[in-house]
């Protein structure tokens, strides 16, 4: 019999202490010397306890509970762990002894070569004359690109922590520094106290700076992340990061402080909290705060291009019927030329909606309150934007929508929609509008589609779809301002709307059709192509909107929207264009994706428009790329260019290198456009992870050439 297996009752005999915690033998063969030796040979494998031990031969004798062991040897405990050696002599337990010409493979990453190594306890395994790295090493090659030398390491299993004594790091061979102690997780653990990777980055305003992050363990379920940096023009600050999970949430808070020579003899720094919770009834909360010290400590540091800081505390529940959300939002501007104190800095917002089923069809029942407060207490527009400085405004609005279709002979889909609203405002420290105020609406449409299917050759799927849609709104305005409707955006989206307006102070009026005509091709070979045009047909012009927009005069622009997509490719294209073919507005975007590269393309242009507050028109084209050169590096490049002005405003490039046990990202950027506050910068970074220590998993295993 070339294998047998020996069970629990024939190892009573032999191991009676192995034989009592289920231990299972196999081997090839099998001899038992005299009444205390048990000699297996051949592919021997042991079980015991969740380790697994194989190799050629084991000795196992009673009397003194050891086990010799001829090599190859392989031992893997319940952690993953695993140990390779030649010769090994172990107790009857596996929990202690010595393997000789050996090597620890930690969670697959880390591999540490020794001359011997010690198994203490079951808990301790210490190596004696250490070489660690997680490097592929190609033959022909005995140096990693990197690795630890050290005297003595021990990994204590159940704290998870590596020692090393008198550890020498070296890169392709070469020492680099040396450090007498150093004590460092294993691979299987993700959070423990202890220095990160530093982050190098050099700026044209700062100049060269180090980040040394140092990571705290408060426990299972929060941390503490200290970040101290030093700039070469006097730049000093410290970066403070507190985490802590809760059994239905977590929360984040970050803050920094700076001083520099940017702003000399001036603190500089930021706060930053976020958290979300689960609350009862379905309902959850989240909020997210952010205050600065000045407008471009974000950018000079890094950390953020925001130039609007909003701060929000929000309740929300969202069912199948209903809707529910309470907000109270903070904003901070970091624009030139906006001041604090004329900006809303307080928004209030409150919405619920319900909705059900209402003769035959879908009806929603929804109540909006609105509020925002401005610090300043002026009632005219000093600062020129159109709106007193001081103008404060609460709203509560109340509306009702209802629908229902039906389906007619030769598939017509009839459609009828009602809806109706009432807004009631309170405007203070505005001198044209304060007061109180109020606006209602009703509105009636009727909706007509009719969509064509065929199938051609080959299984490509068409539908075209016209749809005529005549609404008739009534609506009686009171002199409220406009401040939410300002910025109006006609497309696909909102051909087949009430009202194109984005906000509540303005209601689209007035008798219309809304035409329109869609185009779906579907071609089993992955291609999809879907086109929309249409446009709107007002009775009377209601002076509403600007030329801009599109949507002025009887009839609008003409929407032309197409949207092309096949394995990897997706193109995109949007037109407002008038009875003489002039482009109002324009946008085109272009992805492309293949297995090594990828391309993001997109095109930009808006007439200007001084009732939008845009004196100057907008064309702007953004490119974004990146190619995968091989398996281990990699590069992108980006870039935003104003075509008006003729200049780029942004520009970046990066190069990564990645296998199996470092990566390595450089980045080079360039921000062009400038303010009293910020000036042009260039930075660079660099950063080095070293993959399979600090719990980071190798993604990229390094390919050796033959």
């Amino acid at each position: 019999m070339r294998r047998f297996l020996i069970l629990v009752a024939l190892l009573c005999a032999a191991l009676p202490a192995l034989a009592q915690d289920r231990a299972t033998l196999i081997a090839d063969s099998l001899a038992i010397e005299g009444n205390d030796v048990l000699v297996a040979a051949g592919n021997v494998e042991v079980f015991y306890q969740g380790t697994t031990l194989t190799a050629s031969g084991v000795t196992y004798d009673r009397q003194a509970d050891t086990l010799t062991i001829t090599g190859p040897i392989r031992v893997r405990d319940a952690n993953g762990d695993v140990i390779l050696a030649e010769q090994a002599k172990l107790s009857g337990d596996l929990s202690k002894g010595i393997l000789t010409s050996a090597r620890l493979v930690l969670d697959q990453q880390l591999q540490m070569a020794a001359r011997e190594v010690i198994r203490v306890s079951g808990r301790y395994t210490a190596l004696n004359r250490v070489a660690a790295s997680s490097c592929k090493v190609c033959p022909g090659s005995t140096t990693p690109l990197w690795e630890i030398r050290a005297k003595r390491v021990v990994h204590d299993q159940l704290e998870q922590q590596l020692y090393f004594d008198n550890a020498q790091f070296r890169i392709a061979g070469v020492p680099v520094f040396y450090i007498p102690r150093l004590r460092m997780p294993d691979p299987t653990l993700t959070r423990a106290t202890g220095f990160l990777l530093p982050d190098i980055r050099s700026t044209s305003g700062l100049g060269f700076g180090v980040n040394v992050p140092y990571f705290i363990k408060l426990g299972d379920h929060r941390d503490l992340l200290v970040t101290p940096y030093i700039s070469a023009k006097q730049g000093r600050g410290l970066e403070l990061r507190f985490r802590q999970a809760f059994r239905t949430g977590d929360i984040t808070l970050t803050t920094a402080l700076s001083r520099d020579d940017l702003l000399p003899d001036q603190n500089r720094g930021y706060l930053a909290i976020a958290g979300m919770f689960d609350l009862p009834r379905d309902y959850t909360l989240t909020f997210d705060g952010i205050a600065v010290s000045d407008r471009g400590y974000l950018l000079d540091y890094g950390i953020s291009d925001q130039d609007r800081l909003d701060s929000q505390i929000a309740i929300t529940r969202t069912r199948r019927d209903d809707y529910v959300r309470a907000a109270l939002t903070g904003l901070q501007t970091l624009r030139d030329g906006e001041s604090n104190k004329t900006q809303p800095s307080l928004v209030a917002d409150l919405t619920l909606y319900r909705r059900s089923g209402f003769l035959g069809g879908t009806a929603g029942l929804q109540f909006q309150s609105h509020g925002h407060y401005r610090k300043s207490d002026s009632g005219v527009d000093g600062d020129g934007d159109g709106i007193a400085d001081g103008r404060d405004l609460g709203r509560v609005s109340v509306r009702g929508d209802w629908r229902r279709n039906w389906t007619g002979p030769f598939g017509l889909q009839v459609a009828a929609l009602a809806g109706v609203r009432a807004d009631l405002y309170s405007i203070g420290d505005d001198d044209i509008y304060s007061g109180s105020d109020r606006q209602t609406s009703a509105a009636g449409a009727v909706e007509l589609r009719w969509p064509w299917v065929k199938t051609s050759a080959g299984g490509v799927g068409h539908v075209i779809e016209p749809v005529v849609q005549m609404v008739m709104t009534g609506a009686n305005t009171g002199n409220i301002p406009n401040e939410d409707s300002v910025l109006v955006e006609f497309d696909e989206g909102n051909l087949f709307s009430f009202s194109r307006f984005p906000g509540t102070d303005s209601i689209e009026r007035g008798t219309r059709l809304n035409l329109g005509i869609t185009y779906l091709r579907n071609d089993p070979l992955g291609w999809t192509l879907g086109v929309t045009a249409g446009r709107i047909i007002r009775r009377t012009p209601q002076g509403q909107f600007s030329d801009a927009s599109g949507l002025a005069g009887v009839t609008s622009d003409w929407l032309l929207a197409m949207q092309l997509q096949n394995a990897g490719l997706s193109l995109t294209n949007r037109l407002l264009l008038d009875d003489d073919l002039t482009v109002a507005k324009g946008e085109l975007r272009m992805d492309f994706n293949r297995n090594r590269y990828a391309v993001a393309a997109s095109y930009v242009f808006v007439v200007a428009d001084p009732v939008e507050n845009r004196p100057d028109a907008i064309e702007e084209l953004v490119f974004d790329a990146g190619y995968d050169v091989n398996a281990s590096w990699s590069t992108n490049l980006s870039t935003r260019f104003d075509l008006i002005a003729d200049r780029a405003t942004k520009a970046a490039m990066g190069v990564t290198f990645q296998n199996e046990c470092i990566n390595l990202n450089l980045s080079l950027s360039r921000r062009y456009t400038s303010s009293t506050s910020v000036q042009p910068t260039t930075d660079f970074g660099l950063a080095v992870e070293f993959l399979g220590i600090n719990g980071n998993s190798a993604q990229v295993a390094r390919q050796c050439r033959r």
